[in-house]
């Protein structure tokens, strides 16, 4: 190995810049080039599971975990770390030096394309849950990625679309989960995003990641582009980016011919270069690990599993429909009983060796299946499919395309709900990296055959006394408001990974009471978002092609939104139901040097063993500037706890994370006065509350 003082400036500014399409393992994201001594580092996706595409000489297996949306759901940092754990060992075991992910921009809307890819609308979850992933990737020995830094909230345009937004939004929502993510967990990597920042790239902006990132926050690891992002690779590197990626030749001369004729600064390639060798010296490939290629796939799968039981979402249960008894018979309705959705696609999918659908878990967990019905679904299925396509739809290796939901006849429907105990309607949303979704029937909304379907189904089974669930597999938030009356019980389980069908029918039949919280609001209707108000606000303008989206509603994002301006949703942000019952009791606070500390005692005063979320927010007094109704400030889910079995809760929160950007005195303020501690089970269902007093304003 040569002494990194002798190599060449020509070779430290390669070593910037990756080879573009992978070499030594094809089927990763990408790959840096090998200098003197210097091996090359494997980079690959994803969030959900790691993914190295099929068309690679060796097969790479990995486990399909719950989207990210779902961990969120969790509200349980445990069972995150432990998934970012099982995801980095895959990529250990498969020869991957840096895994890119978690993505980490805010739901500012329903209707983004990644939103399954992301955490939540509030930038504390975010953060808190991103902060446990990547601690538990990099626990394997692989690096994680934070992505894509910042203000990347739509795939419209993605590539050089410009997001207006103020510097107090953008440093209170956008920058915020980034900002807990560095500090609290040290990733090796951030990944910045393809989209302008007020009028200039992300990737070529040194107030974000030089000012703000490095001096601000203290990050010490890389920055690299997302893949083709910017569009000048000298300004790159000179604002702040150490990797380009994915590069190529063409870059790299550029780059070369920058440097000898003085546009690029040289200090800015040491600095670079040394980053790069600093982090690459923590990797695999540096260290001369042989990966075995065989990651504990069974181990994994139980982990998928876990994760996905405890971020399902109990929305509706009428009259305990659930849990349903062992060995009921079902009516099962609905092409994503067969064609199950495990993930979204784009970067946040990955090849998993199966997929459990949702009847193949019903039968494994005892149900007895309507037969008649599941062949007149697995007919119409393969018919549009394939028998050969529709192994690929769970390996995710094709589009799941749309298909008409209102084929049963409603005589047939008649007749199964005479013969069957319950009716089951699974609703399935697909979304992806490079495009929105839409609002229209299909989508955001239900399609008209969707909506005969749950007619017929309800009138049919409630005409016999009978109980209709529905089950949605979705990537985002749907309408249910209009529709939710038809139904008894409504269980959300997102896209939950390989174990889906395992995961469905171990809930329905209360092996586990869900415990699941919303981690994004379920608006009544498309109108009440508050991006609807404008299309300058979203998809931007001109709405044929936007190249302009301007962030309206400035700080107000989600919950923030809809309870200070008293908009009704459909289902609150931290809302979940369960199959038992808490009482919230015995609050304490108390002031110890910068912290508040709260004790809160849970009850379980159910019939049913279940884990609880407890939620605390703050209002502010917003005498000095508006401040929103509430805001989430701490988080914390009890053990699973017996019929009549109590846990005492203690709960720290700093004095500082009370603060907020104060845009004229470009500092961060707590404000003097009276902050009201609000605890719950949800954002809007408040058990107990408090006040403490602060004397003076705090600023920082």
């Amino acid at each position: 190995m040569r002494r990194y003082d002798q190599i060449s400036i020509e070779e430290k500014i390669a070593l910037l810049v990756g080879v573009g399409v992978p070499k030594k393992v094809p089927g990763t994201a990408g790959e840096t080039r090998e200098i003197s001594g210097i091996p090359s580092i494997e980079l690959s996706d994803g969030p959900s599971g790691l993914r190295v595409e099929p068309y690679a000489e060796r097969v790479y297996l990995s486990t399909a975990f719950p989207s990210p949306i779902m961990l969120a759901s969790t509200w349980d940092p445990e069972i995150v770390e432990e998934v970012g754990r099982a995801i980095g060992e895959e990529a250990r075991e498969n020869g991957i030096d840096i895994l890119l992910g978690p993505g980490l921009n805010i739901h500012r809307h329903p209707l983004c394309g990644r939103n399954f890819e992301y955490f939540s609308e509030d930038p504390l979850l975010s953060g808190v849950m991103a902060s446990a992933y990547v601690k538990g990737v990099q626990s394997a020995g692989v690096g994680a990625t934070p992505k894509h830094f910042v203000a990347n909230e739509q795939e419209t345009n993605r590539y050089f679309i410009d997001t207006i937004v103020s510097e107090r939004a953008l440093r209170e929502i956008y920058l915020k989960p980034f900002e807990i993510v560095v500090k609290k967990a040290s990733p090796w990597a951030i990944m910045s995003s393809y989209n302008k920042l007020n009028g200039r790239y992300t990737s070529q902006d040194p107030w974000l990641l030089i000012d703000v990132l490095r001096k601000e926050w203290g990050f010490e690891g890389i920055v690299m582009t997302d893949w083709g992002a910017g569009d000048d690779p000298v300004e790159q590197i000179n604002s702040g980016i150490d990797l380009i990626m994915p590069g190529d030749d063409k870059i790299y001369e550029k780059l070369v011919s920058a440097y000898r004729e003085g546009r690029l600064k040289p200090e800015r390639v040491e600095e670079s270069f040394n980053r790069l060798l600093k982090i690459f010296e923590k990797t695999l490939s540096f260290r001369g690990y042989k990966p075995s290629y065989r990651p504990d796939l069974e181990k994994n799968a139980e982990i998928a599993y876990k994760a996905g039981l405890e971020g399902a979402v109990l929305l509706k249960n009428i009259g305990e429909t659930l849990p349903l008894k062992t060995g009921s018979q079902v009516a099962v309705f609905g092409v994503g009983q067969i064609a199950t959705l495990k993930s979204g696609m784009g970067s946040g999918h990955n090849h998993s060796r199966y997929t459990i659908n949702i009847v193949e878990g019903l039968r494994k967990a005892g149900f007895k299946i309507d037969e008649e019905l599941f062949e007149r679904y697995h007919k119409y299925v393969v018919e549009n499919y394939g028998l050969d396509n529709l192994e690929k739809l769970y390996k995710d290796e094709i589009y799941p395309k749309k298909l008409n939901e209102d084929f049963i006849e409603e005589d047939f429907i008649k007749r199964t709900a005479e013969r069957n105990d319950v009716a089951l309607i699974v609703i399935t949303r697909i979304s992806g990296e490079a495009w929105d979704r839409s609002v229209a029937g299909g989508d955001f909304y239900l399609s008209l055959d969707e909506k005969k379907l749950i007619e017929k189904v309800s009138k049919a089974f409630r005409s016999v006394g009978k109980k209709v669930v529905a089950i949605l597999n979705i990537a985002g938030p749907i309408e249910i408001y209009s529709w939710r009356d038809l139904v008894d019980a409504i269980l959300l389980i997102w896209l939950p990974g390989q174990e889906a069908g395992r995961i469905v029918a171990d809930l329905l039949i209360g092996k586990v009471s869900p415990s699941g919280k919303l981690p994004i609001t379920f608006p009544k209707s498309w109108t009440d978002v508050p991006v609807s108000i404008s299309s300058e606000c979203y998809p931007g303008t001109p709405p044929e092609n936007p190249v302009k989206v301007r962030y309206c509603e400035d700080i107000y994002v989600g919950y923030r939104y809809y309870d200070t301006f008293g908009v009704e949703p459909a289902y609150e942000f931290g809302y979940g139901l369960s199959y038992t019952s808490f009482e919230y009791s015995g609050l304490e606070i108390n002031i110890d040097k910068d912290n508040i500390i709260l004790n809160i005692k849970i009850r379980n005063i159910g019939r049913y063993p279940g884990r609880e979320v407890v939620q605390v927010y703050i209002k502010a007094p917003g005498e000095e500037i508006d401040r929103p109704e509430q805001e989430l400030k701490a988080f914390k889910k009890t053990k699973m706890l017996r019929p009549g079995e109590e846990e005492e809760i203690k709960i720290e929160i700093s004095i500082k994370d009370l603060a907020t950007y104060h845009p004229e005195k470009k500092r961060w303020i707590v404000e003097r006065g009276w902050h009201e501690i609000r605890i719950g089970s949800s954002s809007r269902d408040i058990r107990l509350t408090g006040k403490i007093y602060i004397p003076e304003e705090i600023v920082f």
